[in-house]
């Protein structure tokens, strides 16, 4: 199974007028970067030229609901 890494320490952000953004790797190999605005949340590939893939807040909490694998959290 493929090793991914993500990097990320905070408790909470506030996006204002600056995108946030977070690169992806798998097994050391960049996949792409994940970039977070107020109004969408956009996926660069690492092999792309200039392309992204963009999602509205509401549309990406659409897409985790239809196609992601549902759990239940168990708080401690």
């Amino acid at each position: 199974m493929a090793q991914h890494e993500l990097a990320l320490h905070l408790q909470k952000v506030s996006i204002s007028s600056k995108d946030f953004e977070l690169e992806v790797r798998s097994a050391g190999k960049k996949l792409g970067e994940l970039h977070f605005s107020k109004g969408t949340v956009d996926w660069r590939p690492a092999y792309s030229k200039g392309t992204e893939y963009r999602l509205a807040w509401e549309k990406l909490a659409e897409l985790f609901e239809e196609n992601g694998r549902k759990f239940v959290q168990r708080r401690p």
